[in-house]
């Protein structure tokens, strides 16, 4: 046994000396130098390695490469700087898109010993201002170590030089599109290393991997369009772009929550307050004036948008348009010219997935939606790049929310397809919206409720202004407007965009740091006090109808009362619009479901004035009490609306002569839908229990639990108030829905909406047994009857209460969060 062991190790020894010292052994990536043979190497000559063989560009690395190998030469000068690294996609298995972000991190290389080291770099910890503090963050943020390459051999400047071959092939966890794919493992056989471009401050490299199925089976196909590719491998073309940080970091802009701008997080140690400052900067381009000392001037470096080539031709200039609507927001920040679009150079080494260009991509999926990402500087916010993603499903989107929105006073709109002017400008909406975005912006949902009515329906106003104060709202069209109003119909760049530059570009004169910008910033932001326009809401407060998405105007029930007069006039040429000679029905039911779509989206604003509070971000000095309760008269105007135009039954959705085209059970099941939402959500334990609260403290001023009840009952029961009650199918399902609603609260755990729940019961149950021997109708009779049982049984038999969760037990002495 001895000596056949010995005998294994002399082949095993010879086999390995055999295998080739570059390039890529049998089945697996190349060798990354070091040991070879399992005998030590004598320090290698810098041309032993950098061969006559390899090519080398030269910028902020040098590259060598040959076939599939690949040689950094890092030069000291950056060794220990951050960069940027971005991961995308470049070209997908079926069902993906081009553009698609897998992720991005600072990294920084660094030499220990005969190592080269891929740090990767977070900033989550700070400490802004002292040396003693600064010890111990350093000492509690250690950069874990992605990576560590063997220095094949020093340059005669003493650069090191490193094999990253190995690195570009096998897709490192750290930098992995593997998740975004939903596939397995990389076949080193099957992938290869494609271009490799070098540039001043960055390099690019993209690689064609080949995935195995992934770990779940079922093909390992693409999840991002929807359905799986087939086949048990994926192959996709990724791309990896390394950007040099600038050394000295933009100055950072702390956050206003008063402003909405997406922002970085930090915890800051080296403040002078008594705790840990949690601040956030802004993320925001750089933009610096080639003349500081004017009002406005152009900037040093212009902000631009490239046109990504696959962008189809008729969309181009729309698609510029969209990008160069936000230069008057600039102006008011103080920089002319500063946002521009164009085609991409004429340059073979451009690439649109190069992470210092902007771009806007086009996508062939069928997905209905559009995106503005943008990658950072951690450090300071500085908004690096943004590559915007144009989906092509979001032409059909578009075109379903104009119609059923505003085609009512846009005859041009009333006919399926539309014109390419009307959606080219449709196009430059959705561009304008997903700028906004990547310049920093969040969504604004309180703007859509800045203007009123009036202002709504106002030609020379929404011309100038359009139909929401912020284009970053969801406030889509204007649906508000009536036939011969004349009004502007699409969203513009508003007050509140330039605002928000304004605030978050405008360089500060005489500023050093964050904390020096504070007061300027602070009288832009208090504009807001006396200017609705201006205000900004994120949707975060639940129960306040001026922070809502998909709405408009500053009244919900008369913006709803008018949008569902113009959804009735959709209805009268939906078949028309939509039906075309030879063809099926099929684009008739897709719009006849999103006019139902419309329908319940426009209740659902109303729904919130019930119970409703205004949040208004006054901050202290600034402004009044930043919580206001919504008039006792306007909640009961909502439910009075809901009352006529969803309770009472909207016959006018369920025309015959749509219904014989589409099936027999859609108008029933719609209805019902629309019905159960609106109860569910006025009777939701959330909503009663608030509204007992503000009853609590504001006594008769408040809009109660009670008298909801019985608006409530008067509209769903109001049959029973006549000498011979008579229910059709429609207001038996509805009444059963609200009896059902109101039983399922017999086993709540809150003894005050449990209580309310079987007070009201106890009312319906008189209503019912008074009502049955007047039943004008034999299934009028059995409804009642059966409503009567149902009642009778849940009260007396009532679901026992889910206990209360067990409260946690509190530390004893000694233990806890005491000191120690």
């Amino acid at each position: 046994m001895k000596r056949l062991f010995t005998l294994s190790v002399v082949l095993l020894l010879a086999a390995t000396s055999a295998l080739p010292q570059g390039g890529r052994g049998p089945g697996g990536p190349p060798a990354t130098g070091g040991q070879r043979g399992g005998q030590a190497q004598e320090p290698r000559k810098y041309e032993d390695v950098v061969t006559s063989e390899f090519t080398t560009q030269e910028g902020m690395f040098k590259v060598h490469r040959k076939d599939d190998r690949l040689l950094f030469e890092i030069p000291q000068s950056a060794l220990g700087r951050d960069m940027l690294w971005v991961t995308e996609v470049k070209k997908t298995p079926v069902g993906g898109y081009g553009g698609t972000a897998a992720g991005d991190r600072v990294v920084r290389w660094e030499v220990r010993g005969d190592k080269v080291l891929l740090r990767i770099i977070t900033y989550s910890i700070r400490a802004s201002k002292g040396e003693r503090i600064q010890l111990a963050v350093e000492a509690s943020s250690v950069a874990p170590i992605a990576e560590a390459f063997t220095i094949e051999v020093t340059s005669p400047s003493g650069d090191p030089v490193i094999d990253v071959s190995r690195f570009f092939l096998s897709d490192p966890a750290e930098f992995s599109v593997r998740s975004r794919l939903g596939v397995g493992a990389v076949d080193n056989n099957r992938s290869f290393l494609d271009d490799v471009l070098v540039f001043p401050n960055n390099v690019n490299v993209t690689s064609t991997l080949t995935f195995r199925e992934g770990a779940g089976g079922g093909g390992g196909g693409f999840r991002l369009g929807g359905a799986p590719a087939g086949g048990p491998s994926n192959t996709a073309v990724v791309h990896y772009s390394i950007t040099l940080l600038p050394e000295k970091p933009m100055t950072g802009r702390l956050f206003d929550d008063r402003v909405g701008f997406f922002s970085v997080s930090f915890q800051d140690y080296g403040t002078d307050e008594h705790r840990v400052a949690d601040r956030r900067f802004i993320t925001r381009y750089r933009l610096e004036k080639k003349d500081p000392d004017a009002p406005v001037s152009e900037p040093v470096k212009p902000i631009i948008y490239y046109i990504s080539p696959e962008v189809p031709e008729k969309w181009r200039p729309y698609v510029k348009q969209g990008v160069e609507d936000w230069q008057p927001a600039f102006e008011q920040a103080g920089f002319k010219n500063a946002i521009l679009a164009m085609d991409p150079p004429d340059d073979p080494a451009w690439s649109p997935e190069d992470a210092r260009y902007s771009v806007i991509r086009w996508a062939p999926t069928p997905t209905e939606n559009a995106m503005g990402p943008h990658v950072h500087d951690p450090r300071s916010g500085e908004i690096i790049s943004a590559h915007i993603i144009m989906w092509h499903n979001i032409l059909n989107l578009l075109t379903r929310w104009y119609f059923t929105q505003a085609s009512p006073s846009d005859p041009q709109a009333q006919r399926i397809p539309f014109p390419d002017e009307l959606m080219g400008e449709l196009v430059r909406y959705v561009v304008a919206h997903e700028v906004g975005h990547t310049l920093g912006l969040q969504h604004n949902f309180k703007a859509s409720s800045s203007y009123t009515i009036e202002q709504l329906r106002d030609p020379d106003f929404t011309n100038k202004y359009g139909n929401e104060a912020s284009i970053m709202d969801y406030g889509r069209f204007n649906y508000v407007a009536q036939p011969g109003d004349g009004a502007r119909l699409m969203p513009v760049v508003g007050p509140y965009d330039k605002f928000a530059l304004e605030w978050g570009y405008k360089p500060i004169p005489g500023a050093n740091d964050p904390e020096d910008e504070k007061r300027e910033l602070d009288l832009i932001a208090a504009r807001q006090v006396t200017d609705p326009t201006l205000r900004f809401g994120a949707n975060s407060f639940g129960f306040d109808p001026s922070q809502q998405t998909e709405d408009l105007g500053s009244d919900s029930v008369e913006a709803t009362r008018l949008g569902l007069r113009n959804l009735r006039r959709v209805m009268t040429y939906l078949i028309p619009a939509t039906v075309r000679f030879g063809e099926d029905y099929t684009d008739l039911g897709a719009f006849y479901g999103n006019v139902w779509g419309q329908y319940n989206t426009e209740l659902g604003h109303v729904v919130n004035v019930v119970g409703g509070v205004v949040m208004t971000n006054y901050h202290a000095g600034r402004g009044g009490e930043p919580f206001t309760m919504v008039p006792k008269e306007r909640q009961q105007a909502a439910v009075k609306l809901l009352s006529d135009e969803c309770l009472k039954t909207p016959t006018w959705l369920m025309p015959e002569e749509v219904l014989r085209k589409l099936g027999p059970r859609g108008a029933a099941d719609n209805l019902r839908g629309a019905q159960s939402r609106v109860l569910n959500q006025l009777l939701s334990d959330s909503r009663l229990n608030h509204m007992m609260d503000l009853e609590q403290r504001f006594g008769n001023q408040a809009y109660s639990v009670s008298q909801m009840l019985d608006d409530l009952r008067a509209a769903v029961f109001t049959e029973l108030n006549a000498s011979k009650p008579a229910i059709d199918l429609y207001r038996r399902t509805l009444q059963r829905t609200y009896v059902n609603i109101l039983v399922g609260k017999l086993s709540n755990d809150s003894t005050e909406v449990r209580s309310r729940a079987i007070g009201e019961l106890r009312k319906v149950i008189v209503l019912i047994r008074g009502a049955i021997p007047n039943a004008a109708n034999y299934e009028t009779g059995l409804h009642l009857d059966d409503l009567r049982r149902h009642i009778e049984h849940s009260l007396d038999n009532p679901p026992a209460p889910a206990p209360p969760a067990a409260a946690p037990a509190l530390p004893r002495g000694g233990e806890g969060n005491g000191m120690s």
